[in-house]
C-alpha cells in the first residue's frame, strides 16, 4: 500500500531527477532497492496488476511535471503554440516562435513513434537494480562524453553571426546581427531539422531504465553546438510533450479500481513533484548559464558504480 510518506519522497525524488540529467526512472528502481522491504515492492515488476498501482502512481508524477515545466515556461509555451498555428495557417515560417514550434514537433517524433512501442518492454528487460546501474553509470559517460563535444563546438559569437544568417537566406526568421551571450529562443531557433530530428533520436534513449531524458537530450544539443544553457532549456522544451504525452495515454490507470483508498496519496505524491520539478528547472536554467554536466557526470558514475558493487 502506497503511504503518505511513500509518496512524498518519490515524488520529489522524481520532480527532480525528471530534470536533472541522472535518470528519473533508474533513481526510482535503484532507491526503492537500496532502501528494501516495502518500498522495493512498489516499483516491483507486475505489482500495478496485484494490488500496487505504482504505474498509475507514476503516471500521476509524470503528469505533475509536465504541468510544472508549462506553468514554468508559459510565455514562450503560448509564443510556440500561437507560432505553430500561425505557422500552419499561413504554410511558411516568418517568426522565431514559429522555427521553435517546428523544431519541437519535428523533434518529438520519434520518441511518439517509438515510446508507445518500447517503453514498458524496455522497462520490463531493464527493470533489474543492476541493470539499473550499469545504465547509470553510462549516462554519467555520455554526460561526459557530452562536455568534450561542447568544450570541441562551442558556438562563438561570430559562429552565431554565420548560422544567422545561414537561417536568414532561407526564412526572415532571424537577422544577420550576432545575438548576445545570453539566454535566448534566437539561438534554438538557428538549429536545422536535421539538428532537431538527431536531438529527438537522442532523446529515445531515456526509453532505457538509468539513462537520463535531459541529460541525453543536452548531449544532443551539445553535439549540434548549442551551449549548455541554450541545450538545457530545448531539453525542457522538448520534454514537457513526451512526458505530458506519455502520462495521458496512462491516464485510465488513474481512474482504474487498483488506485481505490490511495487517490489521497497519488495527489500528494504528483503536488510534490509537481514543486520539485518547478524548483529543479529554476535553478537548472540558472545553473547551466555557468557551468556544466561535469557535475552531474560524476554523481552517476559513482551512485552508479556503488550500485554496481551492492547488486552484482
Amino acid at each position: 500500500m502506497l503511504t503518505y510518506l511513500q509518496a512524498a519522497v518519490i515524488g520529489a525524488v522524481q520532480g527532480v531527477t525528471e530534470l536533472f540529467p541522472i535518470s528519473s526512472l533508474g533513481h526510482s528502481v535503484l532507491i526503492a532497492a537500496w532502501v528494501g522491504g516495502d518500498w522495493q515492492k512498489l516499483v516491483s515488476p507486475g505489482e500495478s496488476a496485484t494490488g500496487t498501482p505504482y504505474l498509475a502512481f507514476v503516471v500521476a508524477l509524470h503528469v505533475a511535471t509536465a504541468v510544472a515545466l508549462i506553468g514554468y515556461y508559459w510565455r514562450t509555451w503560448c509564443d510556440i503554440v500561437t507560432g505553430f498555428v500561425t505557422m500552419m495557417r499561413k504554410g511558411r515560417l516568418d517568426t522565431v516562435a514559429q522555427r521553435m514550434a517546428l523544431l519541437i514537433v519535428v523533434a518529438t517524433i520519434p520518441v511518439g513513434i517509438l515510446g508507445p512501442l518500447l517503453e514498458r518492454p524496455l522497462h520490463e528487460l531493464f527493470a533489474a537494480p543492476l541493470c539499473a546501474s550499469i545504465f547509470l553509470t553510462l549516462n554519467g559517460v555520455v554526460l561526459i562524453v557530452g562536455e568534450g563535444l561542447r568544450r570541441r563546438n562551442e558556438p562563438t559569437l561570430a559562429e552565431y553571426g554565420r548560422r544567422f544568417a545561414r537561417q536568414q537566406t532561407r526564412t526572415t526568421v532571424l537577422t544577420i546581427e550576432a545575438p548576445p551571450r545570453r539566454q535566448s529562443d534566437r539561438q534554438l531557433a538557428a538549429l536545422d531539422i536535421r539538428d532537431a530530428i538527431g536531438i529527438g533520436f537522442v532523446q529515445t534513449g531515456a526509453l532505457i531504465t538509468g539513462f537520463s531524458r535531459a541529460g541525453l537530450t543536452m548531449v544532443g544539443g551539445l553535439w549540434r553546438g548549442l551551449e549548455n544553457q541554450h541545450a538545457a532549456k530545448f531539453a525542457f522544451l522538448l520534454a514537457t510533450p513526451a512526458i505530458l504525452g506519455a502520462g495521458l495515454l496512462e491516464i485510465p490507470e488513474l481512474a482504474g479500481p487498483e488506485t481505490h483508498g490511495i487517490r489521497g496519496p497519488i495527489l500528494f505524491g504528483a503536488l510534490v513533484s509537481g514543486l520539485s520539478s518547478w524548483l529543479a528547472v529554476r535553478f537548472l536554467e540558472r545553473y547551466f548559464q555557468t557551468r556544466t554536466l561535469l557535475p552531474f557526470a560524476i554523481y552517476c558514475i559513482i551512485a552508479g558504480a556503488l550500485s554496481i558493487i551492492r547488486f552484482s
